[in-house]
């Protein structure tokens, strides 16, 4: 069984952006630190047009085949003029709004998206599935997350948008690992408790 993981950057404070979803702010974080970081851990969860341009568009995908977004963390790329921001994988993207896709390398998921990610973490592989955002997808699919990847800026919020748009569920996660950066970003991975 495939894993689906919640790579996802967040506030000290647990916000994935400000209220609209702007991240902006945590993006001074990204040095040269920890793009090394990105590139030899976690190369495919920088977009292929963000690979191309520090130059490490060659590498393998080292942890997934498969990304899977909201339609808001998507229109961030489309506001770009970017339909296929991830094509270096198999792109999903879920939305009850984008009738049809902007691109042939994009499948829309309008209905069903649990049952979609089910699916997909039925086949057969060794690379999991990269839940790209925002935080309603996440709250959809909690239940489907075997893996946390949280990267902790040290910013503080206080109000925003949460890691989770979803009702409250007490869920327990067994610490993995964490490494920091001398930036005062810290990476922490967690699996979930079955």
């Amino acid at each position: 069984m495939r894993k689906l993981t919640y790579f996802i950057a967040c506030s000290i404070d647990g916000f994935i952006g400000d209220p609209s979803g702007d991240a902006t702010s945590m993006y001074r974080f990204v040095d040269e630190e920890f793009l090394e970081f990105l590139k030899t851990d976690h190369p495919e969860t920088v977009s292929t047009p963000g690979r191309r341009a520090l130059g490490f568009d060659d590498l393998p995908n080292r942890r997934f085949d498969t990304v899977i977004q909201g339609r808001s963390s998507y229109d961030l790329a489309l506001k770009e003029g970017v339909t296929s921001p991830y094509a270096h994988l198999r792109q999903y993207v879920a939305s009850r709004t984008l009738t049809e896709s902007p691109d042939p390398q994009v499948e829309i998921v309008a209905d069903d998206v649990v049952g979609k990610v089910r699916e997909l973490k039925a086949e057969d592989g060794e690379l999991g599935i990269y839940l790209c955002g925002g935080s309603q997808l996440a709250g959809v699919l909690f239940d489907e997350i075997d893996e946390l990847v949280i990267k902790t800026y040290p910013v503080v919020y206080g109000s925003g948008m949460p890691m989770f748009g979803s009702d409250f569920a007490v869920t327990e996660f067994v610490h993995e690992e964490v490494r920091a950066f001398g930036n005062g970003a810290v990476v922490r991975t967690y699996s979930r408790k079955r």
